[in-house]
């Protein structure tokens, strides 16, 4: 099915960041280019740190990360629900019984949000992108966790992921998640950025299977009970959604990951092949600067757009 997309446009997708005047960027064309260089540049420490060494590595240690020759202790925790402090919970738990991020002036908010994070995101990384969701969203954040086991097997992952192949800990556990609440009458609401987002996808298709041949649903009933899903994904790297969940999807159009594996950008000449899920809210915007892993980032950049779901269910963001 095609997505409704409330964003599109014939024209050239417009940046979300203050635009200079015409006159300004005549007189000096260089000079908006420089100081978006700058920012990025300013922007590396930081991703240094979180994982994107993986263009500044230069000794051995850094080299196993990326490699994933120090991944085992995140391995650990692989497809386990993540809860405040950093607490870590085995599959199967439930989430009434898991202490949840919450906002740090709100402990007691009245919804909550499953997160599944993406790719070169330890537990810390993910606790502190929950965070920020929490204090976005005014929600308890209980996450599922994405373990990374450096560059060139996460990349590998999300390869198998899009092939659904193999087993990733992390679809198992949200898929398992989301059919025991759909049976039990419950609505979630899902969160997944970047691979995350992938996850979700390929989790939220084994829900629609599972419910088909255990249940013997038809397709139409099937829809039904997974209305109850409200999804959000943030650059996230798959094309396909299965119809049934409410959606709202952000694609930055200055971030490579969704538009190149992703739902794709505003202007996409592979649109027709890709479906967001049936009456899916697609939001694209532009925002960011020279640096692709700075228009990537959730808590820095796509959660200064996320508005609330139901207003971005109507188009108002």
């Amino acid at each position: 099915m095609s997505p409704i997309d409330r964003s599109r446009s014939v024209s050239v997708p417009t940046s979300t960041t203050p635009a200079r005047s015409s006159a300004t960027a005549l007189k000096n064309p260089l000079g908006s280019v420089l100081d978006a260089a700058k920012q990025g540049l300013a922007d590396i420490p930081r991703f240094v740190k979180m994982g994107a060494d993986v263009f500044e590595a230069s000794h051995l240690s850094e080299l196993k990360r990326i490699f994933g020759g120090d991944a085992k202790p995140d391995r650990m925790s692989d497809g386990k629900f993540v809860g405040a402090k950093g607490q870590s919970f085995p599959p199967g738990t439930a989430l009434k019984d898991i202490p949840a991020v919450t906002p740090l002036d709100n402990p007691n908010p009245s919804k909550t949000l499953l997160y599944v994070n993406g790719i070169m995101t330890p537990m810390a990384g993910q606790l502190q992108e929950m965070q920020a969701i929490a204090e976005t969203a005014d929600a308890r954040v209980v996450g599922i966790h994405n373990a990374t086991q450096g560059l060139v097997a996460d990349l590998a992952q999300c390869v198998t992921d899009k092939l659904d192949k193999g087993r990733n800990p992390a679809v198992d556990t949200l898929a398992d998640t989301v059919y025991s609440e759909l049976k039990a009458g419950r609505e979630v609401h899902l969160m997944g950025y970047s691979q995350g987002g992938l996850i979700t996808a390929r989790a939220l298709f084994d829900v629609e299977r599972r419910l088909r041949i255990e249940d013997g649903m038809s397709k139409g009933q099937v829809e039904k009970l997974m209305s109850k899903l409200d999804v959000e994904t943030f650059g996230a790297a798959s094309t396909r959604y299965p119809d049934g969940p409410n959606y709202v999807h952000y694609v930055n159009n200055a971030d490579p990951v969704p538009t190149l594996t992703g739902l794709g950008g505003s202007v996409d000449p592979l649109d027709f092949i890709k479906d967001a899920g049936k009456g899916a809210v697609v939001h694209r915007f532009t925002d960011g600067n020279l640096n692709p892993i700075s228009n990537h980032m959730l808590d820095t950049l796509y959660m200064k757009h996320r508005v609330d779901f139901d207003e971005a269910r109507a188009g108002r963001f």
